[in-house]
């Protein structure tokens, strides 16, 4: 059926929402595919609901061909699957919670791990059951505490997550393979630019995980590429290259007078030293207990970085309070020697590398502070935040920054959730053999976002063509003679399989039958304007501007080529 935007539930707005910061928000608004329901909960109107099932469309085709078995879970589901895991607690206050009426407890599942482990819990039994993939697209639910940009970061949102189930870790690695082979597919039909990085699991768990960034001004994780390799990671992922420590003979212990120096930057100017000569030591709760984190004093510590390594704990700041009653805690004078806490560092801090360092006293300071000989990490962990031009760790070169949204994450997750809820089948030697998972996430209404931010332009959106809300936008730019003939082009562009928007809309200027065309971004617009009496229409590319006068035939060859 052509889509007449005479009888069409279309409003157009010429000026952007006053809240709106980002791009896709803005257009999408503007253009009359979402509106606001509430904070971080969107209306999908039919154009943009026609580019969300193309998303899907896409997404399903691409799990289909991997052997991918669609369902649908419910959304509404009880709290105490995710309290097996643990998983209620980490996810806190971003979990939607609710009673019923009976007082059980309930949650709006913000993903689906741990019931897709029930169901295959419930349907197979057998090592021949297996291996299965399962996908569903559904809604999924997070209480943001800010929710924004729109359909990018909302509090309800459409997701494709799929599950792969199998008996070795060899079977799981195929069915990773096939994933990221799919995902690769389904962007590149989208028509994405996008990197493929290392990531962390953090709390999903598991080994191998990779994301699929949408690089775009918008988006709010940060990554690294290498301009000499193929290296990119998310830069939670990033190791560190450290390079070998010299045999250097270091003096014993120095303590320094250093009144009013809490900082490094204080400390560095008051002894004339850089800051990368320092040690920074800071401290923070890891589940409530007081551990200190010690980078060289000219990196800061990157607290999601942190969290993701220590995932599921809790990593929060100290506070003022959780000085008190601990004397050896000097509030900017802590130092690693003599500390009776656990001791994390990053990899610069090396054995026999010396520092400079709290030397845990009010206003003192220690010089020849070394590490193995006057203290001992317990843990080394990648926690500083990356900046440009720190090496690359595959081939040395200095990496670059940019930011990126997440539209896929695939992770082997292995045996956490089967083994949360004892997921066993009989193996082929009749003795219970405890199954190993994949999870795969798509973003689906994310991906929309996504799309106008890379796409757009000054005068739009301008959406590629497999995800457009039709193929050609038919212009009646004029009367009745217009009109007609734009309806008899429509008709036979929808005959021949050509998804057509029709202005047909009467009373509306040219002007802005074209300015819309321009804001809406289908690929490509067909003008039946002041050459309709000579059979001539004009054809413009949505993306490139090019024009090109032809005659009615000409075009439709064209369009339905």
């Amino acid at each position: 059926m052509v889509l007449r935007m005479s009888r069409l539930m279309l409003k157009t707005l010429r000026d952007d929402p006053a809240d709106a910061e980002t791009a896709s928000h803005k257009l999408l608004v503007r253009a009359g595919f979402v509106r606001r329901s509430s904070a971080g909960v969107w209306i999908w109107l039919p154009l943009g609901k026609r580019v969300l099932e193309n998303v899907s469309r896409v997404v399903r085709e691409e799990m289909d061909a991997i052997g991918g078995q669609e369902v649908l879970l419910p959304a509404l589901l009880p709290r105490e699957n995710y309290e097996t895991t643990g998983r209620a607690g980490e996810y806190g206050d971003l979990l939607f919670q609710l009673k019923d009426r009976k007082g059980a407890d309930y949650v709006l599942g913000p993903t689906h791990e741990e019931i897709f482990t029930q169901v295959v819990k419930d349907q197979c039994t057998s090592y021949k059951d297996l291996p299965v993939i399962l996908y569903q697209i559904q809604t999924k639910y997070r209480d943001e505490a800010r929710p924004r940009s729109g359909v990018l970061r909302g509090r309800e949102f459409q997701m494709k997550d799929s599950y792969s189930f199998d008996t070795t870790d060899e079977g799981l690695a195929e069915a990773y393979r096939a994933h990221r082979d799919a995902y690769i597919r389904i962007f590149t039909r989208l028509g994405f630019d996008y990197r493929i990085v290392s990531a962390v699991s953090g709390a999903m768990g598991g080994s191998a995980s990779e994301e699929f960034l949408a690089p775009a001004a918008a988006g709010e994780d940060t990554f690294v590429d290498c301009p000499a390799c193929e290296y990119a990671a998310n830069t939670e992922a990033v190791t560190t290259v450290v390079p070998p420590v010299e045999g250097v003979a270091h003096g014993p212990v120095e303590e320094l007078d250093t009144p009013d120096t809490p900082t490094i930057e204080t400390l560095a100017a008051h002894l004339d030293v850089p800051a990368s000569a320092t040690l920074k030591n800071l401290l923070v709760k890891v589940d409530g207990k007081i551990t200190a984190i010690g980078v060289p004093g000219d990196r800061e510590v990157d607290l999601g970085k942190l969290g993701e390594h220590l995932a599921p704990a809790v990593v929060e700041l100290v506070t003022a309070e959780d000085f008190e009653g601990r004397p050896e805690l000097v509030r900017g004078y802590v130092g690693p020697q003599g500390l009776a806490i656990d001791y994390i560092a990053d990899p610069r801090i090396a054995p026999g590398t010396a520092w400079i360092t709290g030397a845990n006293k009010n206003g003192k300071h220690a010089r020849n502070v070394v590490c193995g000989r006057d203290f001992e990490v317990d843990r080394y962990l990648d926690v500083v935040t990356v900046r440009p031009g720190d090496p690359c760790p595959r081939c040395g070169a200095g990496l670059r920054l940019d930011r990126a949204i997440e539209i896929g994450h695939i992770f082997q997750l292995g045996r956490k959730y089967a083994d949360a809820f004892q997921l066993d089948v009989l193996g082929q030697q009749g003795k219970p053999v405890r199954v190993t998972m994949g999870s795969y996430g798509i973003g689906v209404s994310r991906a929309v976002a996504a799309l106008a931010e890379q796409t757009a332009d000054g005068q739009g959106l301008c959406w590629p063509r497999e995800v457009a809300p039709a193929d050609v936008h038919l212009v009646a730019a004029g009367k009745a003679l217009q009109t007609e003939l734009a309806l008899e082009v429509a008709e036979k562009l929808h005959a021949a399989g050509v998804r057509v928007l029709l202005d047909d809309r009467a009373g509306v200027s040219p002007g802005v039958k074209f300015t819309d065309a321009e804001l809406i971004g289908v690929p490509q617009i067909l003008v039946v304007g002041r050459r309709a009496a000579e059979g001539v229409v004009e054809l413009k590319d949505r993306r490139s501007g090019e024009r090109v006068e032809l005659t009615v035939d000409e075009a439709l060859a064209r369009l339905t080529g």
